[in-house]
């Protein structure tokens, strides 16, 4: 089956900044995700359509079609009730905030007693990405996998 909307994607990935390894699947769990539904990069989704099984693909990102430039103006005081992911903050950091807009991922820059200075550029913001990847298994989406927007696991998924 090859891949396209609407398909669950089982795949390895590598990926890489100027030659220098940022993480890996390799070593655990294949990432799985449900393709034309917002869940992947753009750019890797464009990069596999079509693909199948036993395919390996290597795309690279700009910044722009990645994370975006860097915004110097995108520094924020959050109070440290509001971030989510460790009990005690240090700078270099990140966080889980949530938004209007959803999830976001902050890097800490400054921590007082009750707020933290937050750098809220994506932490791979202005990179160039390198993305190796190995298609491993595609399958149709369930119905349910559809409406919901998402990968459902092993047993169903609850909500």
């Amino acid at each position: 089956m090859n891949i396209s909307k609407d398909t669950v994607v089982e795949m390895h990935y590598t990926l890489s900044e100027a030659g220098n390894q940022i993480e890996s699947s390799f070593d655990t769990d294949p990432l799985v995700y449900l393709h034309g539904h917002k869940g992947m990069l753009e750019g890797v989704e464009d990069a596999l359509v079509g693909k199948e099984a036993g395919d390996k693909v290597d795309v690279t990102l700009s910044p722009l079609q990645a994370y975006g430039e860097i915004k110097e103006d995108a520094k924020q005081r959050i109070p440290i009730k509001h971030l989510q992911g460790a009990k005690k903050w240090k700078p270099g950091m990140t966080a889980i905030i949530e938004t209007n807009q959803g999830r976001k991922q902050v890097t800490i820059l400054k921590v007082g007693k009750f707020n933290a200075d937050c750098d809220l550029n994506h932490p791979l913001a202005g990179k160039t990405l390198d993305f190796s990847i190995e298609v491993l298994d595609v399958r149709a989406a369930s119905p349910e996998e559809v409406a919901h927007g998402h990968v459902h696991g092993k047993g169903g998924h609850h909500h």
